[in-house]
């Protein structure tokens, strides 16, 4: 008999979004309506006030609704969004393009959890994280900055791991492979530490910044920060339909 996998059960900020998104599809809120307020959908569905808030900042994050400070939260105009049905190792499509990949560590430490860290692992802000800086160079040219967040429990020994070598990607992927991945993409003006560690020459230079979270058996083990120079590469996909 075959075996199936049982689904992880939804958690509470997840059921807080699902509460939103059902009443947008109803019609119930239309485009450019205010939703209730944060102490409103509190008293409503009897969760904390963190969860609403994360709930709201992942809508908003996934383009379902825009926020006003002071003022509050708005249905958004739908986006379009292209789906990434797969992203490999950076240093492999290097090596597959015919160049040389070389990589160096810029950080590798334990870090305290602030607020939108530990919503992002389902933790208690001031929880231990490890954190990883690393650039990427194609032909000594960089192409990418990789900053990583990895739940101690999943990597026990990440900080004792040789990453000017060793790409995170793979020690990820050979601990296990996540059972649920999410992308979302920015184009974003790069700050001063972006622009040195790219050697962007002009400030304004237009970057992407694709934000990646990866869950296993239910828990978020990474977040990732991997930003692009726009002039120098590009993010995207084929696929049938």
């Amino acid at each position: 008999m075959p075996t199936t996998t049982a689904a992880r059960p939804q958690l509470r900020y997840e059921q807080v979004k699902q509460y939103i998104i059902d009443r947008i599809n109803r019609g119930e809120w239309s485009i450019g309506e205010r939703l209730p307020s944060e102490s409103e959908l509190v008293d409503t569905l009897g969760v904390s006030r963190m969860t609403v808030h994360r709930a709201l900042r992942e809508l908003m994050t996934e383009g379902l609704v825009t926020r006003a400070q002071g003022v509050g939260t708005f249905v958004a105009k739908p986006v379009p969004r292209a789906t990434l049905l797969e992203l490999h190792d950076i240093a492999d499509d290097i090596i597959a393009a015919g160049h040389v990949h070389t990589q160096k560590l810029v950080t590798l430490e334990a870090v305290r959890a602030d607020v939108d860290l530990a919503m992002a692992f389902d933790q208690r802000p001031g929880a231990k994280l490890f954190h990883s800086v690393i650039v990427h160079f194609e032909d000594d040219i960089p192409l990418q900055v990789e900053e990583r967040y990895v739940s101690p429990h999943f990597v026990p020994d990440y900080l004792e791991q040789d990453f000017t070598t060793l790409h995170p990607h793979r020690l990820l992927t050979h601990i296990s492979r996540p059972d649920e991945m999410e992308h979302v993409i920015f184009a974003i003006t790069p700050d001063e530490q972006l622009q040195h560690l790219l050697e962007l020459d002009e400030p304004t230079t237009a970057c992407l910044q694709l934000v990646r979270r990866t869950w296993v058996q239910g828990k978020t083990v990474m977040k990732g920060i991997f930003t692009y120079p726009g002039n120098r590469y590009s993010l995207g996909g084929r696929y049938q339909i």
